[in-house]
């Protein structure tokens, strides 16, 4: 089953228009109460009255406001109005405008954006006790989701609409290599409103995603009650891991172990039967059962258990998630799948470009050598999990026992590591004054998942970094995901306080901020003092690289493809979804994987 890798994190994944001259029309035709014989004399007069300069924002402007006026916002006559009595062809009110747009949404997604974070606060934090049916009922609830309801009642929305352009991705592609830094200020405003997405299937998804994310959060394996096919336990007796990150870090660090291999092979056989949905549903955050994952027996005071495996409940939030946002296509014509607005509006590629890029690498002869060269350094052959080897690491060669044992004295508890923050960053490089700077705006909270960076949105609040922290203290694992974190929070931070307009605020797409936070990861021994005296430090960190990319590409184009099959498949049940990911996930790899491994 040398598939799972591929499949064990796409599942968590719940994870882009016209150009030039064409009429914009967000809206469809059979849809539209502003017929074009109205937009076109509405166009006309303004643009007589304020020149041909202005033709093109007037013609883009009315398209768009038009596109979205249903008859509830008033009559066509009353939409002429609208537009005669709200164009701006004043540059200097124009920019007044923008200045005042910036600071009202800054204001008003900040303080959304810092409702939602104290929503789910005793979801995501670990306060010593399990949340409340209510508590589930307040993280799944989204407070903006009236938001472009409201403004489309208020007309806000038709005054965004009708002054501020809004491009596809391939004018952006080619106009926006001469544009000034203000005018993609202006084209951002644009971009806030293409759709007219009702509140309450924004309220649902936000529901159906906080259960979700529930779902990943909790969803434990108590490794020290795992048994061999011996039944001897393989991994110490208070050993929690969750699913997937902890099992895939511990599978990692496994790497230095002189027993290394017989742990690496259970933690796969556990993973296995997680994608399989044969896991027993009972061993889920369960520490009063044990159970051997290679004859799939669960025991409980020495006697074998009836163990009724998880129906596919990992499937069934997939696919609810699914059918939540399909729901929303048809409010959003241009990017009219979730696919779309994903790549070319989220991330700014297409699905295509993506799909080729991954394609090239993953079938290149320098990742065939690397494989090679892996299985020169193991002195075996390559086993499926190797995919996540992590020799090319200094710390591959490192005593992790040691190392949890200086970071639990060091970090008993996430406020002790919150302390150290200005410290970590000075040994980062940055200077003292900055680094206080930077840690001031970062707070630290105790995860009761693998942990996250939350960013804010306004530059008067705080990110926060949610990590976890055994009763123990914290332990290497937990140190280098919050460490990873960390770089998410110090990005979230400059690209909110030192950017010039707030509309340009946050990243291009995720791998910028994955970026800053690898880079942070990739430096956690030498914050601890733990120096790599190898000559070949660079080169290695290149082939670590290689191999990272490597394994999360193919993890990725699953994902795609599972998604492409859905949009395909949209009645597919949880059992179907299932059976078509994992086929999926084999095609990748005999593909892509198995001449390597």
């Amino acid at each position: 089953m040398k598939y799972v890798l591929l499949i064990i994190l796409s599942l968590i994944l719940f994870s882009c228009q016209k150009s030039g001259d064409e009429k914009v029309a967000i809206q469809s035709k059979k849809d539209a109460f502003i017929s074009q014989n109205v937009i076109d004399k509405v166009s006309g007069e303004l643009i007589k009255k304020f020149g041909d300069v202005n033709k093109f924002r007037v013609e883009r402007g009315v398209a768009q406001a038009a596109s979205l006026w249903f008859e509830s916002d008033g009559s066509s006559e009353e939409f002429e109005k609208f537009c005669m009595d709200n164009f701006i062809a004043d540059s200097v009110l124009l920019d007044k405008t923008f200045y005042s747009l910036e600071k009202h949404f800054e204001n008003i997604e900040g303080n959304f954006g810092n409702m939602s974070l104290n929503l789910r606060f005793p979801v995501d934090i670990e306060t010593g006790s399990d949340p409340t049916p209510v508590d589930l009922m307040f993280a799944g609830y989204s407070p903006s989701s009236h938001i472009a309801e409201d403004f489309f009642a208020n007309k806000i929305a038709f005054y965004i609409l009708l002054n501020f352009p809004n491009y596809s991705l391939e004018e952006k592609n080619t106009l926006g290599e001469k544009w000034t830094r203000k005018e993609w200020a202006y084209a951002r405003v644009g971009d806030y409103f293409t759709s007219r997405l009702p509140a309450d299937l924004a309220q649902k998804f936000a529901r159906i995603n906080a259960d979700a994310d529930n779902y990943i959060a909790n969803y434990n394996i108590y490794m020290g009650n795992l048994i061999d096919p011996e039944g001897k336990a393989t991994f110490p007796a208070d050993m929690k891991l969750i699913s997937h990150w902890n099992l895939r870090d511990e599978l990692k660090a496994n790497y230095a172990n002189p027993d290394g291999f017989r742990k690496q092979e259970m933690i796969y056989k556990v993973m296995e039967r997680i994608i399989s949905q044969e896991i027993p549903e009972l061993v889920i955050n369960n520490k009063d059962v044990k159970w051997n994952p290679f004859s799939n027996v669960v025991l409980k005071d020495n006697k074998e258990q009836t163990a009724t495996p998880e129906p596919n409940t990992r499937y069934q939030h997939l696919l609810n998630n699914f059918n939540a946002l399909k729901e929303m296509d048809k409010y959003y014509p241009f990017f009219n799948t979730y696919i779309k607005r994903q790549f070319e509006k989220e991330m700014e590629m297409s699905f295509e470009q993506v799909e080729s890029m991954f394609v090239e690498f993953i079938s290149s002869e320098q990742v065939k050598q690397t494989g090679e060269l892996i299985k020169k350094r193991l002195g075996r052959n390559l086993q499926p999990f190797d995919i996540w080897y992590d020799g090319f690491k200094a710390r591959s060669s490192l005593n992790i026992d040691d190392i949890n044992t200086k970071l639990a004295k060091m970090y008993p508890n996430s406020e002790a590591f919150g302390k150290d923050l200005p410290n970590i960053l000075v040994k980062l490089g940055f200077k003292p004054e900055r680094a206080k700077w930077l840690a001031d705006k970062i707070a630290v909270d105790p995860s009761r998942g693998a942990g996250h960076a939350w960013g804010s949105k306004m530059r008067t609040d705080k990110s926060h970094l949610r990590t976890r922290v055994g009763a123990n203290g914290m332990d290497y694992k937990g140190y280098n995901i919050a460490i990873h974190e960390f770089g998410h929070n110090v990005e979230q931070t400059f690209s909110l306080y030192n950017i010039d307009y707030y509309p340009l605020a946050g990243v291009p797409n995720t791998a910028f901020t994955e970026n800053f936070a690898f880079i942070f990861q990739s430096r956690d021994l030498k914050i601890l003092g733990i120096k790599n005296n190898n000559p070949q430090e660079e080169q290695l960190n290149v082939l670590d690289n290689l191999w990272s990319a490597y394994e999360i590409m193919g993890v990725a184009l699953v994902d795609m493809y599972v998604w492409k099959w859905l949009y395909e498949n949209e009645n597919a049940t949880p059992e179907q979804l299932k059976a078509r990911t994992i086929e999926i996930a084999k095609e990748v790899w005999n593909k892509y994987y198995a001449p390597v491994i």
